[in-house]
């Protein structure tokens, strides 16, 4: 894939134990997973390169874990599944990541 192809990928990671659980990754696991996604990004392109490239993680996040789970520096935010089924629950999610600070990613 060439540089100009990459600026259109977004990457949604969800570890394998947590599909279809309901089981959402801690914090920390699912920050060490997509810095690990990062870095291969940056061992295959640039470090640029690697940053522009939006990383979500798609593993049952919800109201209760959003917040401290995009706010990890390599969370890009959510691919959101059984969560987005219920209005006011997924309202809570947009609502709370619209309200975070990320760079030009």
């Amino acid at each position: 894939m060439s540089l100009t192809e990459l600026e259109n990928v977004i990457i949604a990671y969800e570890p394998v134990w947590a599909i279809g659980t309901g089981i959402t990754a801690t914090q920390e696991q699912a920050q060490q997973s997509h810095k690990l996604i990062r870095s291969l990004l940056t061992d295959l392109y640039n470090e640029a390169a690697a940053q522009s490239v939006v990383i979500q993680y798609g593993g049952s996040m919800n109201p209760e874990n959003v917040k401290n789970l995009v706010a990890q520096p390599d969370i890009d935010g959510g691919l959101i599944g059984g969560a987005s089924l219920n209005a006011k629950s997924f309202a809570k999610i947009i609502n709370h990541s619209g309200q975070t600070d990320r760079t030009a990613r």
